[in-house]
């Protein structure tokens, strides 16, 4: 047990360490109290029934929030806004040659690339806002002018505040600012997702049949333990590729020569696939919920609970299969991986530079990405089929959540554990 809390000893001992984790709680600890300042004129019994009732979209943005959908909070559009911008930009910059050359000029490409996304983020951040004014009508206490102002500039000042706070954590913490806010409020929902697993245990008691309930909160629990494991494990994995250089001798030195690997990680996508899957399958039943509410069309009514539905789980599925296909060929080019591998004098044993190495590149970059989508797609389907089986819906420990939770936490250590190399002390990982 000693020797569990040794490094956070060491690491407590860090003066500037120190510093950067009480920075980083006093911040997520500002924003925690920012999930409870409602909202001026918006009814948060409205919001509430939409993030539990009809999960999807928005029961999503109340996990990422923390609560503050449901609480009506100045906060309620959570980080949602900063997350469509980052990948928006991110992938202009892949399509876009002048947005490539702008991030590979540096760090002054890099802060006007940030620029851009946090002017994104405002505008996304206030349009989103206008929409959930419009949609919500029923929330709005009294609808004027001044509450439809009052309500979307809230909502936007709200999104650009969590933003700064995230830029402070990484400034003045210990960085993953945004990851680590998503983080906690995830973490923040354990409570509830406790109270769930005690109701079902206390239903079947009431029904004579404590035992039953028992194994099915066991079982609930391991299916999450493992969950958990299973996601740490592909997390980590990554097929590496190795990778010769040729000696060569410059002045009366020898350079060169030496073995090494270029690493692939077998999840490349990682949770992004499930946030494009669930949004377009969240379009249409949010569309209708927020301009048709009290439809008795046969076929609104079944678009809005196609969520219920198995053939809900094969389309979701499929749908994550082709984003994580689609995300992972904008991310990595094996072209220019192999024409850097051949500008530095580097070569694969056994294969010759230049399109043989980025056909083997992508022919590696296939198999691994296969077993990656099939990972997403069973961590994002495992907790709807418990649901049918179980008969509970939304489950708080979901597939994103899962994922999000254990790359955050293995990032935030190993940032930890390169501040305990650099000063000679044993870090987490060891």
């Amino acid at each position: 047990m000693e020797n569990f809390f040794s490094p956070l000893k060491n690491a407590w001992k860090i003066p500037d360490l120190r510093k950067r984790i009480l920075a980083s709680f006093l911040l997520l600890l500002v924003y925690r109290v920012g999930v409870y300042i409602p909202v001026p004129g918006l009814r948060d019994e409205v919001l509430r029934d939409m993030a539990r009732g009809q999960g999807g979209l928005f029961g999503f943005m109340n996990i990422i929030g923390g609560g503050a959908f449901e609480n009506a909070s100045i906060f309620a559009l959570s980080i949602s806004p900063y997350i469509t911008a980052s990948i928006i930009i991110q992938l202009l910059t892949i399509a876009i040659p002048a947005l490539e050359r702008l991030q590979k000029e540096g760090e002054e490409g890099r802060k006007k690339l940030a620029q851009w996304m946090r002017y994104g983020t405002i505008i996304l951040g206030f349009l989103q806002a206008t929409f959930t004014y419009i949609g919500f009508r029923n929330a709005i206490e009294r609808p004027s002018v001044l509450s439809f102002l009052t309500i979307t500039f809230a909502l936007t000042a709200g999104t650009a505040f969590i933003m700064w706070l995230g830029e402070q954590i990484n400034e003045y913490g210990i960085g993953n600012g945004i990851s680590l806010i998503i983080f906690v409020n995830i973490i923040s929902r354990g409570p509830d997702g406790a109270s769930a697993l005690y109701g079902i245990a206390k239903a079947y008691a009431l029904d004579g049949r404590p035992a039953i309930g028992i194994l099915v909160v066991a079982a609930i629990i391991l299916a999450f333990v493992a969950v958990i494991m299973f996601v740490i494990w592909v997390t980590q994995a990554e097929r590496r590729i190795p990778v010769q250089y040729a000696k060569r001798v410059v002045g009366r030195k020898l350079y060169g020569g030496q073995s090494t690997h270029i690493p692939v990680k077998v999840n490349v996508a990682g949770v992004i696939p499930i946030i494009f899957a669930m949004s377009i399958l969240a379009f249409f039943p949010t569309i209708i919920g927020l301009v048709a509410p009290n439809t008795t069309s046969k076929f609104l009514l079944a678009l809005i609970e196609f969520n219920r539905s198995p053939v809900y789980m094969l389309v979701y599925g499929l749908l994550i299969l082709f984003f994580t296909f689609f995300y992972t060929i904008m991310v990595f080019n094996p072209v220019e991986l192999a024409n850097n591998i051949r500008k530095n004098g580097g070569f694969i044993p056994g294969i010759r530079p230049g399109k043989p190495t980025s056909d083997y590149i992508t022919k590696v970059l296939n198999r691994i990405t296969w077993f990656g989508a099939f990972f997403l797609a069973l961590i994002a389907i495992l907790p709807i089929a418990l649901g049918f089986i179980t008969n509970i819906h939304n489950m708080w420990f979901g597939g994103t959540s899962v994922l999000i939770m254990v790359g955050v936490a293995l990032e935030t250590m190993k940032q930890i554990e390169s501040q305990l190399i650099m000063r000679h002390y044993k870090g987490f990982l060891d």
